[in-house]
């Protein structure tokens, strides 16, 4: 463990990376159900999707353990799965075996770029201000997640959202989950996060929110997997909706990885040493995913808890990926668990990156505007893409008016363009 995973040289013990995967599991865990859903709109039954995403997981949880050493937790990505199904399948006609062949290709794209210098080129030329801003705007996004989940902020039709009833037993059981993770978080208890989730279950049965199941346990379906697994089709690949979806799948892939891997590896950890490693990391995962039968993976908003619980290697990945493979076996027990008791954590975490604000230039207009409509359209559109793409189209052009050519490299007007057509797609 130690040769591997260098924990002393990390400042940390098993028992601490095992608490941390505890926690990123359980507040990554609804990703497996909540994605096989999605995914299966496109006409695909649920269970051999959930059987692709778990192993999906599986494999971005080793890569992220053995090849970047980081505690990222590598799954098949909320957003880009909703991209998958209603745009690809749904709107371009693609089927959904074509679209894996689309995320295959996708992946060794993003491989490329991540492998060669052009991933380091783009890096540099995404300026300071926009990258915290993305941190900051994926902090509100979970947040807002959290605030959805737990039932307080609710749609609303007149002011597109609203406060949910507070006199509702969910609302109270979540605000009495947060005040006891909030105490737990404040005084630094050991796996805090982790027992928020697991006392907020058992509050949440005591309420009736939520009814034990019969069984905790079942056996997969792995006889119906066969019919998604290893099944990209490349037959689409001279049409043009083919090159579309491919398209939008990498510049996806790749700024919203970069965006999320600034807020992980850079401030969150500290190393940005591993940031490339990283990035690789979940490149090799996007191109597993379209073979394994699931939309393609990013580093999970939610594994930051892990990171935040004291995660500092990859060998909180690795626990994590294991617990992932497991619960195939207990999908009937991970059902259990209520937003409710997930909700406080990401609210917490949401609370933590917004401290990048703090490293934004507030002096120069030219800068904090684009930044600004990063950090707003992110969870406003309910989209870390659109948000990063509308700031990096703003950004050259507050730059030109404010006449200030000389800010702008080349490779931030080629971002930018690529972004502009990525909308107009």
């Amino acid at each position: 463990m130690e040769k591997i995973f260098k924990l002393k040289e990390h400042g940390v013990s098993v028992k601490t990376e095992f608490i941390a995967a505890l926690t990123s599991f359980f507040a990554a865990v609804y990703i497996i159900i909540v994605n096989a859903s999605i995914l299966g709109d496109s006409g695909i039954a649920v269970e051999p999707l959930i059987i692709a995403t778990v192993l999906a997981s599986l494999v971005g949880c080793l890569l992220a353990a053995f090849l970047s050493n980081t505690p990222l937790i590598i799954m098949p990505g909320m957003g880009i799965n909703a991209l998958f199904t209603y745009t690809l399948v749904n709107s371009l006609g693609l089927s959904f075996y074509e679209a894996l062949g689309a995320v295959v290709v996708a992946g060794v794209l993003f491989t490329v770029i991540a492998v060669t210098p052009m991933a380091e080129i783009i890096n540099k030329a995404i300026p300071v201000s926009l990258k915290h801003s993305i941190t900051v705007g994926l902090g509100l996004f979970i947040a807002f997640l959290g605030l959805q989940k737990s039932g307080l902020v609710i749609q609303d039709p007149s002011t597109f959202v609203g406060i949910g009833d507070l006199s509702d037993l969910g609302i109270l059981a979540f605000l009495l989950i947060l005040i006891i993770t909030l105490f737990m978080f404040l005084k630094n208890i050991p796996g805090g996060f982790l027992l928020g989730i697991v006392l907020g279950t058992i509050i949440c049965v005591v309420f009736n929110i939520i009814d034990l199941p019969n069984s905790y346990f079942s056996i997969p379906d792995f006889e119906s997997y066969r019919n998604i697994f290893f099944k990209a089709d490349f037959s689409g690949i001279r049409y043009m909706n083919f090159w579309i979806a491919t398209f939008s799948l990498t510049l996806i892939l790749l700024f919203e990885n970069i965006g999320i891997l600034h807020g992980q590896v850079d401030s969150m950890l500290k190393s940005p040493e591993k940031n490339k490693k990283s990035l690789i990391s979940v490149a090799l995962s996007a191109i597993a995913c379209g073979f394994l039968g699931t939309s393609p993976s990013v580093s999970t908003i939610e594994g930051s808890s892990g990171i935040t619980q004291g995660g500092r290697t990859g060998l909180t990945a690795l626990f994590t990926g294991i617990m992932f493979l497991l619960s195939l076996f207990m999908i009937p027990f991970i059902k259990l668990i209520p937003n409710e008791a997930i909700a406080p954590v990401l609210i917490i975490i949401g609370c933590l990156m917004i401290q990048n604000l703090k490293d934004l230039n507030f002096d120069d207009f030219s800068e904090l505007f684009p930044s600004f409509l990063v950090i707003i359209l992110i969870p406003l559109t309910f989209s870390i893409v659109n948000g990063i793409a509308i700031g990096f189209i703003a950004y050259p052009i507050c730059k030109i008016f404010s006449g200030k050519y000389e800010e702008l490299s080349f490779p931030i007007y080629i971002i930018s363009f690529l972004f502009l057509i990525y909308l107009i797609l």
